[in-house]
């Protein structure tokens, strides 16, 4: 019975001694909240041949799914007539580049009731998707560098302007200013009654009362595309040519860095149903297709 005493407290020295040595490597974890495994992403195709690439959205029409990519073409503030929309297949094959022509240089786009919805500069240009015509180009007031789009399930439009630092409202046929102070306000993502928003080094939330809370921070580059991935967790761009996951606690996770490639990362799209993440390289003249596996 001694014996068995003797070696029942040595096995719990060992116990204590182990878990006294770990303890630190699971504190640190903890308090600088790194994950034990992290998101993936794994290029499965890039499509070469685009002209300066801004946002890739993906869109369905009834039993047919694709890729609408903005092409601005000319310079990004340049009122030329040169930018468009061209159309990828899923598997990154282009079907129609030129889709739709006489642009200026074309950024964001949200699609709401058969309407493609596009930043343009000044502009919010309104687009007829089945007859692939412009419908109208609502000048925003005081606008400069309108950048991304997002709708709401009522339709509300709310558009980003960088330059600006700022947040318009399209509702009821009204274009008006909404918010204002929004550091180089960029990705913007609505979500039920709730407003994502990618803004220099952070990611915002946003309620329908102008509440602002801080959701994550600490990206090394001014941010640019946004999109939600699961509930509460995103995947945010930098248009210098960087990728990060941020999770429902607000850590964040570099997933991608191609600035020394050259390669930009701007305004994402995003694929639910097959965990596709879609890159346009801006001035890499192509779009990028990755494959996102989670722990």
């Amino acid at each position: 019975m001694q014996q068995t005493s003797r070696i029942y407290r040595v096995f719990t020295l060992l116990v204590t001694l182990k878990f006294l040595v770990l303890m630190p490597v699971w504190a640190n974890a903890l308090q600088d909240g790194t994950p034990h495994s992290a998101p993936v992403l794994t290029e499965i195709w890039q499509t070469p041949g685009l002209r300066v690439p801004e946002s890739v959205l993906v869109h369905q029409q009834q039993n047919d799914r694709y890729l609408f990519v903005s092409e601005i073409e000319g310079q990004a503030n340049s009122a030329d007539g040169q930018g468009g929309i061209a159309i990828l297949n899923l598997d990154g094959s282009i079907r129609q580049q030129n889709w739709l022509r006489g642009l200026n240089a074309p950024k964001g786009m949200a699609v709401f009731e058969g309407k493609l919805y596009v930043a343009d500069i000044t502009e919010l240009v309104i687009i007829d998707i089945a007859r692939a015509e412009v419908i109208s180009k609502i000048p925003a007031p005081d606008a400069v560098f309108l950048n991304d789009v997002t709708i709401d399930q009522q339709g509300v439009v709310t558009i980003s302007d960088t330059r600006k630092n700022r947040l318009y409202r399209y509702q009821n046929h009204t274009l008006s200013i909404w918010l204002e102070n929004i550091d180089a306000a960029n990705g913007v993502k609505a979500i039920a009654d709730t407003l994502y928003v990618a803004t220099n080094d952070r990611l915002l939330k946003i309620d329908h009362q102008k509440n602002i809370t801080l959701v994550a921070q600490g990206f090394a580059e001014r941010a640019d595309g946004l999109v939600q991935v699961a509930e509460g967790h995103f995947i945010v761009s930098c248009w210098a040519g960087l990728i990060y996951y941020v999770n429902d606690e607000g850590h964040i996770v570099e997933l991608l860095d191609s600035r020394e490639a050259k390669l930009n990362t701007a305004d994402l799209g995003w694929d639910e149903a097959s965990n596709t993440l879609y890159v346009p390289t801006f001035l890499g003249n192509s779009v990028r297709a990755f494959q996102l596996t989670r722990p």
